[in-house]
């Protein structure tokens, strides 16, 4: 058994960036690294209570898609059940995209989105009252996210993700997504009654 010694630090270490959208934030780990690898705290409350108050993660989730172009989203679930996801990429990279459904914001329908990737660390905060999606990249990517209500079936639902109305700019177009049957059947953003 060989002892992992790991580096003194005096409390939680992340960079976070403000998108366009101030309450969508990016969290970047600090990473620790020598000849036998690296270590990181992938997550600290500590770090983002300042940024994300009141954040309690209940759930993870993990998803693998075999095929690069591959999308899921835009989901959300309905209150009570809505979710805050912070989302992180284990392996490959996705383009992460979250669209702003709160009926009052003056940022409505506008979208922010960032590359996350295992390289990158970048990990995303997408909160209560927005759409979420994500492209990938890559073959074989990996996708872990942290929610703060547990996952409901009645309150599960989906806009579509190259809905017009959003002009989301995806990496690839339409004609090379792969999606489930649900997401290619979900409304248009023009049909959606935001329950926000």
């Amino acid at each position: 058994m060989i002892a992992l010694a790991l580096p003194a630090r005096g409390g939680a270490e992340m960079e976070v960036e403000a998108l366009a959208i101030p309450d969508v934030k990016i969290f970047t780990p600090r990473k620790f690294q020598d000849a036998r690898g690296y270590f990181m705290e992938s997550f600290n409350e500590k770090a983002l209570a300042p940024h994300a108050p009141k954040l309690r993660f209940v759930q993870d989730n993990e998803s693998c898609s075999r095929e690069a172009f591959t999308v899921r989203g835009l989901h959300y679930q309905k209150p009570p059940f809505a979710q805050d996801k912070l989302v992180r990429v284990i392996v490959g990279a996705i383009f992460d995209v979250v669209v702003d459904a709160r009926k009052t914001s003056p940022t409505y329908g506008k979208w922010v989105g960032a590359e996350l990737s295992a390289e990158n660390r970048k990990q995303l905060l997408a909160p209560k009252g927005f759409l979420h999606g994500f492209m990938t990249l890559v073959p074989d990517t990996i996708v872990a996210y942290k929610v703060t209500n547990f996952y409901d079936a009645e309150s599960d639902a989906a806009v579509f993700w190259a809905s017009q109305g959003l002009g989301i700019d995806w990496p690839a177009p339409p004609e090379k997504a792969v999606l489930s049957n649900k997401d290619a059947a979900a409304p248009r953003f023009s049909d959606f009654l935001s329950p926000f």
